[in-house]
């Protein structure tokens, strides 16, 4: 279906409407579902690591949080972009908002931005039951070093290590690693949904398109240092890892959280690195999509 009004200026405010309705769209069906099940994973991290060394228990604690905040928030991006163009052709929305002065790009940037505040939304709850988790599983470290150690030198260092290991700044910007790598699944879905029919197909497209970006990066390593001693990779190859490498995002680039977590120190050029390209995928597959379903028969 063409639009036949004439559009007015670029307007943000016309994106933020879209971005609003998307948002509270997505609110009604109960979305935020899971987030019991993040708490259940999250508590029972901290009863099974209760009985071991601080400094362990508070991995675990760490590692299975922001892994399951990681697989909770790609799961909600990709099923909540995926639905949201097909549910609006279903019930025809889509074409009484591109009959009014709404060009496709706002309709696009309006449905992306009202995803990235659903996991906004999302992350935020999450990361407030993490640290909520986190803060009972400190006290309770603390207390038991004072139990255990006597008044002193040697209490005061316990405690002192104790807090250091729990309360870890560098767990904020890890979480907003995390929405960075969303950011992109659900700007990737939603490229892919801008010329899909089928939420499905979309969603085990998106699925597949982001096994490969975590699985590419390792193979790319491999192929290219593992040829025999005097034996150069024959250009077919390196062109072909190249092309895999532009087409398909590298999600391994995200995985300095897995550093925070086990304590090692990560270069703030590394989060600086992760976020410019984490943004820079955003911005390529979204002007895609917008050229895909520019072109869309509707």
């Amino acid at each position: 279906m063409s639009n036949g009004v004439t559009h007015k200026a670029f307007s943000i405010a016309r994106i933020s409407a879209i971005s609003s309705n998307t948002f509270l769209e997505l609110v009604r069906q109960k979305v935020f579902s899971f987030m019991i099940l993040f708490a259940a994973l999250g508590i029972g991290a901290s009863f099974v690591a209760s009985s071991w060394q601080f400094q362990e228990q508070f991995q675990v604690l760490k590692d299975v949080s922001l892994g399951a905040m990681s697989v909770f928030s790609w799961l909600l991006a990709t099923l909540a972009t995926a639905i949201v163009i097909p549910k609006d052709i279903e019930e025809r929305t889509l074409y009484t908002i591109l009959a009014k002065p709404v060009s496709r790009l706002e309709y696009l940037l309006g449905k992306l931005f009202g995803v990235l505040s659903l996991l906004v939304v999302g992350i935020g709850l999450m990361s407030a039951l993490f640290a909520l988790v986190l803060y009972a599983r400190g006290q309770i470290a603390l207390a038991e070093a004072i139990r255990e150690y006597p008044a002193g030198a040697e209490l005061e260092a316990a405690l002192a290590q104790i807090k250091a290991t729990a309360f870890d700044a560098r767990l904020v910007p890890a979480i907003l690693i995390i929405f960075t790598k969303v950011a992109v699944c659900a700007s990737l879905t939603l490229m892919i949904s801008s010329f899909s029919t089928s939420w499905i197909f979309t969603v085990m497209i998106s699925t597949v398109v982001y096994i490969i970006g975590h699985v590419q990066p390792i193979a790319r390593e491999y192929w290219l240092t593992q040829t025999p001693i005097g034996v150069t990779p024959s250009p077919l190859l390196k062109n072909f890892l190249g092309f895999t490498a532009v087409i398909f995002p590298d999600f391994q680039m995200f995985n300095v959280v897995d550093e925070i977590v086990v304590g090692n120190a990560v270069p703030v050029s590394m989060f600086l690195e992760s976020f410019g390209m984490g943004f820079g995928y955003v911005f390529v597959f979204t002007l895609v999509g917008y050229i895909f379903f520019s072109n869309r028969e509707l």
